[in-house]
């Protein structure tokens, strides 16, 4: 039987094994794939480039028809690697509204939700500056 999953896939070069990597990796793993870009202002505050997005985190829409469009993550789907943000919908044909999925490489967080203190742990940990909650 063919193996479901292999961390080797990530270093090929071929298309369908990358593809394979990421359409069969576990949940773990597809965490990773919800890492977002932090803004110029963040990334010299905490000192890093990139965290996973959550919900209550302020994001930036980077790309597609919502391009420029601010707002609060209310849901994050780890197995199908999709950010909704409130205000980014589609209308459907029966007229009702839907939250759009995003996914994460078009997003660029501006705000970051600290209620967490393990997060805000781990942030403080490599900012230079002291984290406050809120």
């Amino acid at each position: 039987m063919a193996k479901k999953w292999s961390a080797k896939w990530k270093s090929s070069k071929q298309p369908r094994k990358q593809r394979k990597y990421r359409y069969n990796a576990p949940l773990h793993i597809r965490s990773k794939f919800l890492h977002v870009h932090l803004s110029k202002e963040l990334r010299k505050k905490y000192g890093i480039r990139t965290l996973r997005v959550r919900k209550g985190d302020t994001v930036k829409v980077l790309r597609g028809q919502f391009k420029k469009h601010v707002g609060k993550v209310t849901r994050v789907d780890v197995k199908h690697t999709k950010v909704y943000v409130e205000g980014v919908e589609q209308t459907r044909r029966d007229g009702t509204k839907s939250l759009y999925p995003l996914d994460p490489s078009n997003l660029m967080l501006t705000d970051l939700n600290l209620e967490d203190k393990i997060r805000r742990q781990k942030l403080e940990k490599n900012a230079s500056v002291k984290v406050s909650g809120t």
